[in-house]
């Protein structure tokens, strides 16, 4: 189950900007996430209670921003 990444950053004149692009690339396309969750072992039960948690969490942010507008 080993996941391929690819992120592009083009170097140009500051070093300092591709190295920020290349964090933002990184974050989100969530390699740093996928490494720190295949380094250890989740039980299944953990698994369902996070998505559940993050279920719960995207709805009420979503209520929350039609409720909002």
């Amino acid at each position: 189950m080993t996941k391929v990444f690819n992120v592009e950053v083009h170097v140009g004149d500051n070093l300092e900007r591709s190295l920020k692009q290349l964090k933002k690339k990184s974050e989100r396309e969530g390699v740093v996430r996928d490494m720190k969750r295949l380094a250890y072992h989740e039980p299944a039960t953990q698994k369902r209670r996070k998505s559940l948690m993050r279920a719960i969490k995207n709805n009420y942010l979503k209520s929350m921003e039609s409720y909002l507008k």
